[in-house]
């Protein structure tokens, strides 16, 4: 049986990288960089994917430079602005997991205003991974079910798993079954630390700047040669 894929999670690395062996500014590199973002966005569109989740800006880069925060906010508000149009065109519902507050007022209206315009879009589900990191998403689920408990809402032997996952960022949806990382390093950077337990994993040399469209089908091509065993043994 084919391994159907319901969801990939892209870990975008290289941006900086790519800019400095070009002895360019970093800044350069992720404006590169967005050409790949809508890349990928196109290829899960055409791969009719139920989700694809990009990992846009963690917690901890609001510990890089005060300058280059500040353009990856405005760039971010450019893209949104710019590509808008298109989501709606393809039919895609754009959602951001993280912890939106840190956004300053202008990237996070610009941001809210295309989660409402693309709300009803029934299509691919393209999650935004801003101001998110792994361990502060399973803190916050821990505290909702824990107010929850207090209130009388829920049984602490009602907790289980599934429970746990729907108090998570993205309300329950399937796990991702791939996750892709650029720029060859081997490690999770602090993204979907629950959700990633049994996801197969593609790791490329190659800079987010330059990962094409034939990149990320050779990483899907390779994911459906994969016999995925959660834990169990399929073949004695």
């Amino acid at each position: 049986m084919p391994n159907l894929l319901k969801h990939v999670a892209i870990i975008m690395d290289g941006n900086g990288r790519w800019a400095k062996s070009r002895g360019f500014e970093r800044f350069l590199g992720h404006r590169r960089g967005t050409q790949a973002t809508i890349d990928a966005v196109e290829v899960g569109v055409d791969l009719h994917l139920e989700h694809l989740t990009l990992y846009v800006f963690s917690s901890e880069n609001w510990q890089r430079p005060s300058k280059e925060v500040d353009y990856l906010m405005n760039l971010l508000i450019e893209m949104v602005a710019k590509e808008l149009p298109d989501l709606m065109t393809k039919n895609v519902k754009l959602v951001v997991i993280g912890n939106i507050l840190r956004l300053p007022e202008g990237p996070r209206a610009k941001l809210q205003e295309a989660i409402n315009k693309t709300s009803k879009n029934t299509g691919l589900q393209l999650n935004l991974a801003i101001s998110y990191g792994g361990r502060l998403e399973i803190v916050d689920a821990c505290k909702a079910i824990a107010k929850m408990v207090a209130a009388g809402e829920l049984a602490i032997d009602a907790i289980d798993e599934s429970v746990f996952s729907k108090n998570l960022y993205l309300k329950g949806a399937p796990d991702p079954d791939l996750v892709i990382r650029t720029g060859g390093e081997f490690r999770l950077s602090n993204y979907l630390l629950w959700q990633a337990a049994y996801s197969e994993f593609y790791v490329t040399e190659t800079l987010w700047p330059d990962f094409t469209k034939e990149e990320f089908l050779k990483a899907v091509s390779l994911y459906s040669t994969r016999e995925r065993r959660f834990g169990k043994v399929l073949h004695e």
